[in-house]
């Protein structure tokens, strides 16, 4: 792969010992280490990591690259996961590990603690408290942005050297409940936005993996008694909310499909479409 700048200069090529058969892959993913932050550490534990666990490539904080896996050959980075339907990530995937600890919690004093007992500086760390439906409450720390670059980086030469990408996801929106990383602040629909050029690839995905419902006349009764339920521009709880509307409002649906085994629907109101949970969507009768 080319690489745009001297990133290249911070790129390395280790082989892991669990290295699956061809894929053909189709999305990138995005993971946390969750692991210690010096450098290499993550790295070589996942070279020979138990239970079949590997993972195409390694980000460390300074923005240095390690390739483990082929991108044509399996890694085991992404355990049970779906992706529109399709079962089984690592199936069809390029795994992607960012050097970053993961949820913290309040060790006191101004400080942050990993699971790992480690503790961190909050200010100095660049630590903030944050709490969303995709990850729950808690201390996160932020990438720095030579590791952000270097990502950004390795992404644009993946998506110019395997012309059958398509997508970049987190760990978390194919594993949801299960996983949380990357953490809120990782900033993924900005990079997205500049690998990709375009930010409505997941909406196309989304439209070619539900059924059709408009043509039906079908309408539903928004039920979130006193408060208001988010559109989202696609079916996922990443933050990509487009409008709240109110308990008691009535929609029409456009499309209806399951993601991530939660049913959806694609709905249009106030000049806009988006996608609804649909277990907060009551069917109702129309003239």
């Amino acid at each position: 792969m080319q690489f745009k700048n001297h990133i290249a200069q911070n790129f390395s090529y280790s082989r892991a010992k669990n290295i699956g058969g061809k894929i053909v892959p189709t999305i990138v993913v995005l993971h946390d280490t969750a692991g210690r932050l010096e450098k290499f550490n993550s790295a070589n534990y996942l070279l020979t990591a138990p239970r079949g666990v590997s993972v195409h490539f390694v980000v460390e904080r300074d923005g240095t690259i390690t390739q483990q896996v082929p991108t044509n050959r399996r890694a085991g980075h992404a355990g049970t996961s779906e992706y529109h339907g399709q079962k089984g990530c690592n199936n069809f995937s390029i795994g992607i590990e960012i050097v970053n600890p993961g949820r913290m919690t309040d060790a006191g004093g101004g400080r942050a603690r990993t699971w790992f007992k480690e503790t961190y500086n909050i200010v100095e760390a660049g630590i903030h408290f944050i709490q969303t439906q995709e990850h729950g409450a808690g201390w996160w720390m932020d990438y720095e942005p030579e590791q952000i670059a270097a990502l950004e980086d390795l992404l644009h030469a993946l998506f110019d050297y395997v012309p059958t990408l398509t997508d970049i996801v987190t760990h978390w929106y194919i594993s949801p409940g299960r996983k949380v990383d990357t953490n809120p602040l990782f900033p993924l629909e900005s990079l997205k936005a500049r690998v990709l050029g375009r930010d409505d690839l997941q909406d196309e995905a989304a439209n070619d993996a539900s059924d059709l419902i408009e043509d039906k006349g079908e309408m539903v009764s928004i039920d979130v008694p006193n408060d208001t339920l988010n559109m989202r521009r696609w079916p996922s709880f990443n933050p990509n909310v487009i409008a709240t509307i109110p308990d008691g409002v009535v929609v029409p649906v456009i499309r209806a499909g399951t993601f991530g085994d939660r049913p959806w629907l694609k709905v249009r109101y106030s000049g806009q479409e988006g996608w609804i949970v649909a277990s907060h969507a009551a069917p109702t009768t129309h003239s």
